[in-house]
């Protein structure tokens, strides 16, 4: 690991030949909510694995509680659209689509919002028997953001996708 240490990310090198990077969503007391620095951190440690020779591929996961549910709307809540539309807001959400290496989503218990889009931004997604994923947003007032609409609809087909956009439901595995 190149850099300073992670604070909310667990991050290792694992597999026979230490070729599988492993990060692991490290934010337990807010069902490891997206935060700016959770995704900073990610960044950086996508980064150092994509620069890795030794690395073949690289999983993202969480708990067994929540792999992500979703952003982190203590820091978002004071920010108005402005704010967020001329800022830095979510830039640097969309570099897991954008890292070469294969990326495999390992998901279990909470897939919400961000995180649901999170684990989209993946290659692969391996789902376990508690894997709940959701776009809550609309019962905030709002809509998915991070692309999440429009990964969400190649997903799961338009109709499912409208339902759970415009409902707030939740899918399972």
């Amino acid at each position: 690991r190149a850099g300073a240490p992670f604070q909310y990310l667990a991050v290792q090198k694992t597999g026979a030949r230490q070729s599988v990077g492993l990060i692991q969503l490290n934010r337990p007391q807010a069902l490891n909510a997206l935060c700016e620095g959770l995704m900073e951190e990610l960044q950086r440690a996508l980064e150092a694995l994509e620069n890795d020779s030794q690395v073949g591929a690289i999983v993202i996961t969480g708990s067994q509680k929540a792999f992500a549910a979703g952003a982190d709307i203590k820091e978002m809540q004071n920010k108005t659209f402005q704010e967020c539309y001329s800022g830095s807001f979510l830039t640097s959400w969309d570099k897991v689509s954008t890292i070469r290496k294969p990326i495999i989503a390992a998901v279990n218990g909470y897939a919400l919002g961000g995180g649901c889009e999170l684990a989209m931004m993946c290659d692969i997604i391996y789902a376990g028997e508690k894997a709940q994923f959701g776009q809550p947003e609309i019962l905030l007032g709002t809509i998915p953001g991070a692309g999440g609409t429009q990964r969400l609809t190649r997903a799961v087909g338009k109709s499912l996708a409208m339902e759970m956009v415009l409902t707030g439901d939740r899918i399972s595995a």
